[in-house]
């Protein structure tokens, strides 16, 4: 298909991109598995480029009497565009993947073979326990290839599986919520899982209530991953060129070279870096202020957002890179956050607490401020009052009010990084990589009355 669109177009250049996916997926509730199913899916999409012009037309399921329509109408949006700002000759040179001719070979329910009895086993213990599990698994696999007129034909075949799980005492009053990613279900230790979400279900046996404040605050790995991926994506270098985000230098520039972190901290994405992988050149599907139709196929490497404390990069495309005079550094599809030497793990940091709040995931995060990154949000499913190095009880929720970028300059500790699953945006963005971090004064802006 990719082959026969690339004939068929008649403008200067072109570039085609056919996405096959596949999915399945297993849903809980009460303990009892409710519902399993498999899908399949495609997508073309036809980039026509005329002078500087571009047409993209995408279609699901584009049988092949219906290429050649597909192919024209993208033809001829690009005679009719306007010339495109971020214009530029099409990648060439990037030697073709070994896989280009394989067959898919999607995903199917056998995924689940090792892990559906342990989800039973898991129901059994939790039924036994008095507690009620409910959430889901799903994977999905889903291969890119990539065609351009310049000779390109690349090829990326992306596994992700997500687990969410949520426990809730009998009376439905508890609840607690924890969620890892994979690659293959293979990795997944689900009564691992079971047993911290019963352990937090029996933290939330005491109730305590606190007021709205600034408290010593423990987030782990997911609710790091949801701030910092947030402030991933404010990293697009055309906002801060404008003066539109955090990133901005005041009086004109970019704050790349700057010190965000106080502590030697690395926020990062490698393609290659491993259980996370992703796709190794660029996909854009279309252009926008942080991704640009004419990088397809961009060989893309391991690039340091933030090094050693310092802004070291921002998302650039070639034509924002001419803005900047900085370095090209496109969007990669995974984020990873180190401190140098061993951190301790969350159960050591929490042990090391005087008295502080455990916060288990963050939920409902929305930008209040571009320019200081200021989002807000919910806590959910558990915050936990610690005292002396244990959690003696439950605490009421809260809405926060916090800058991702500002915390960097204020968390006190950084634990060891695991992989982990975002709560908030695991629809968008699951390879991440994370550490717990200890934050001195965490904004509690008012309680919440979320359950």
């Amino acid at each position: 298909m990719v082959d026969k669109a690339l004939e068929l177009s008649t403008t200067d250049g072109c570039v085609v991109l056919v996405d096959e996916g596949s999915t399945a997926n297993l849903r809980f509730a009460g303990n009892t598995l409710t519902t399993n199913g498999v899908a399949r899916s495609a997508r073309l999409t036809v980039i026509s480029i005329a002078g500087q012009g571009v047409g993209v037309v995408s279609r699901a399921a584009v049988r092949p009497d219906q290429l050649a329509g597909v192919v024209a109408a993208a033809d001829r949006a690009a005679r009719e565009a306007r010339p495109a700002e971020d214009a530029r000759p099409l990648v060439e040179g990037v030697p073709a993947s070994a896989s280009w001719a394989e067959p898919v070979i999607p995903t199917d329910i056998g995924v689940f073979e090792r892990f559906a009895p342990a989800l039973g086993d898991a129901f059994a213990a939790a039924e036994a326990g008095g507690r009620r599990l409910y959430g889901f698994a799903e994977h999905s696999l889903t291969t890119t290839f990539l065609g351009t007129s310049t000779g390109l034909r690349l090829r990326h075949d992306q596994p992700s599986g997500r687990l969410e799980l949520n426990a809730k005492s009998a009376d439905l009053k508890r609840s607690a919520w924890t969620g890892v990613g994979t690659r293959d279900f293979s990795d997944v230790d689900v009564a691992a899982l079971d047993a911290s979400l019963a352990q937090r279900l029996e933290w939330a046996k005491t109730r305590v209530d606190l007021p709205a404040g600034r408290y010593e605050t423990l987030l782990p790995p997911s609710a790091v991953a949801d701030l910092m991926i947030y402030a991933y994506w404010s990293t697009g270098a055309r906002d801060a060129l404008d003066g539109r985000s955090v990133f901005a230098k005041p009086g004109g520039g970019t704050r790349v070279g700057e010190q965000l972190a106080t502590l030697p901290l690395t926020l990062a994405s490698d393609p290659a870096a491993s259980g996370i992988e992703c796709a190794p050149f660029v996909v854009a599907h279309a252009s926008s202020r942080e991704s640009s139709v004419f990088d397809n196929g961009l060989p893309l490497s391991a690039t340091d957002w933030v090094k050693d404390g310092r802004l070291g990069a921002l998302q650039q495309t070639r034509y924002s890179a001419e803005l900047s005079g900085l370095p090209v550094t496109p969007a990669i599809d995974n984020l990873i956050m180190r401190a140098p030497g061993d951190g301790r793990s969350l159960a050591e940091m929490i042990a090391g607490t005087e008295r502080g709040l455990l916060v288990t995931c963050l939920w409902y995060i929305r930008e209040v401020d571009p320019q200081t990154l200021l989002v807000t949000g919910l806590t959910r499913d558990g915050v936990y009052l610690v005292e002396h190095g244990e959690v003696v009880g439950e605490v009421n929720n809260f809405r926060f009010n916090e800058s991702p970028v500002d915390l960097l300059g204020r968390l006190s500790e950084v634990g060891a990084s695991e992989q982990t699953l975002p709560r908030e945006w695991n629809d968008y963005f699951r390879r991440t990589v994370m550490p717990a971090v200890r934050v001195p004064d965490f904004n509690m802006s008012t309680v919440s009355q979320a359950s």
